[in-house]
């Protein structure tokens, strides 16, 4: 039976980065020593970490003066390596879901955090407008796709502080205007990896601005002074990287991989809306792309195992909902073929058909 991955992280990745990732552990780079084994200081390596972060800048336009970082330790060590870096005396935080709250937690740790949205009212299922940004933060922190609800921020906003987001689950699934941005940072395990890489954007000219004294390891600029081997880079993550960075400028760009993530997103959406048995949880206006959240109608609350039950059946895989808002989760990232999207779209229709 064909298995079709919903996972929210780690994730689908194109067959084709597998498919080298599976080669490289055989033999690097015509080394014949796998990419396991091999040492970060091979000239074959050091032209993959330039060749990764040319790719970045190329697919997203990256200006020049921003420089590009592969760091370990995931989304959750830049909730605090961001303010470490940037936070003085203030900063300011929209509140739009768990990982926002966990940003904001660690933030004040290095001075004051004022959360100037939060759409924690209605569990997370919207996101906040007309919000007034201080002049007087460091820097507005926000989350650009929150994963277990299923909400999404459509267009890049404009801030008259320095702005930072974290866009672990939406990064090159759709143009950003980088310039309007002093930080970007996120996991890669959802558009742009495996797990055990995360990405940092940096416009070089925010940093060495706070008080306190850093250790080297949360200092941006070590790594920026090393191009990301300050220590031992996770080499294998970064190679499966660079081969779903390949993946995305070979089928057209980040253009093309928003047209076709909009054009999946619409497919699951669409069967939602007409369903009397599933019901959207996120606000129309703020869906998102990746993560696709629904919920049983409650005269159908008791189906639920059996729908999942139903699903299972066909292939589907990793659809079962956060547990904080329970039902049901697709996350659709780049790599997600529309084969599974429809699948999956079937077969809500089937499950429906079948107990009416």
């Amino acid at each position: 039976m064909k298995k079709y991955n919903f996972n929210a992280g780690p994730c689908v990745l194109p067959r084709e980065a597998i498919a080298s990732a599976i080669e490289a552990i055989q033999d690097f780079d015509n080394t014949g020593i796998g990419i396991l084994e091999i040492s970060h200081r091979t000239p074959g390596w050091e032209r993959v970490m330039k060749e990764t972060a040319d790719l970045w800048r190329e697919l997203l336009n990256i200006p020049d003066n921003y420089k590009v970082l592969f760091l370990t330790g995931g989304a959750s060590t830049q909730f605090f390596e961001v303010a470490a870096n940037l936070l003085n005396k203030k900063a300011a935080y929209m509140q739009t879901g768990v990982w926002a709250k966990k940003a904001i937690k660690e933030a004040k740790f290095y001075g004051e955090v004022e959360v100037i949205a939060s759409s924690e009212d209605k569990n997370y299922s919207y996101i906040p407008k007309n919000y007034t940004i201080p002049a007087d933060v460091d820097y507005l922190h926000i989350t650009t796709n929150n994963t277990i609800y299923g909400t999404e921020m459509h267009e890049d906003i404009d801030s008259p502080v320095t702005l930072v987001a974290d866009m672990s689950s939406d990064i090159m699934s759709c143009p950003v205007d980088i310039s309007k941005y002093g930080l970007i940072y996120g996991g890669a395990q959802k558009n742009v990896g495996p797990a055990g890489v995360s990405f940092v954007i940096v416009r070089e000219d925010i940093l060495g601005k706070i008080d306190r004294k850093l250790p080297a390891m949360v200092d941006y600029r070590s790594h920026i002074s090393e191009d990301s081997m300050y220590n031992t880079p996770p080499v294998f993550s970064i190679f499966v990287m660079h081969e779903t960075l390949k993946w995305v400028k070979n089928m057209g760009g980040v253009g093309v991989m928003h047209k076709l993530n909009k054009e999946k997103a619409a497919i699951l959406y669409d069967v939602i809306d007409q369903s009397k048995m599933f019901v959207g949880t996120a606000a129309k206006e703020d869906r998102s792309l990746m993560n696709v959240c629904f919920v049983m109608a409650d005269e159908h609350k008791d189906k639920e195992a059996a729908f999942l039950e139903f699903a299972k059946e066909r292939g589907m895989v990793g659809i079962k909902g956060h547990r904080l808002v329970g039902g049901f989760r697709a996350s659709i990232y780049n790599a997600c073929p529309r084969e599974a999207v429809e699948a999956l779209a079937q077969c809500i229709r089937d499950f429906e058909d079948e107990i009416n």
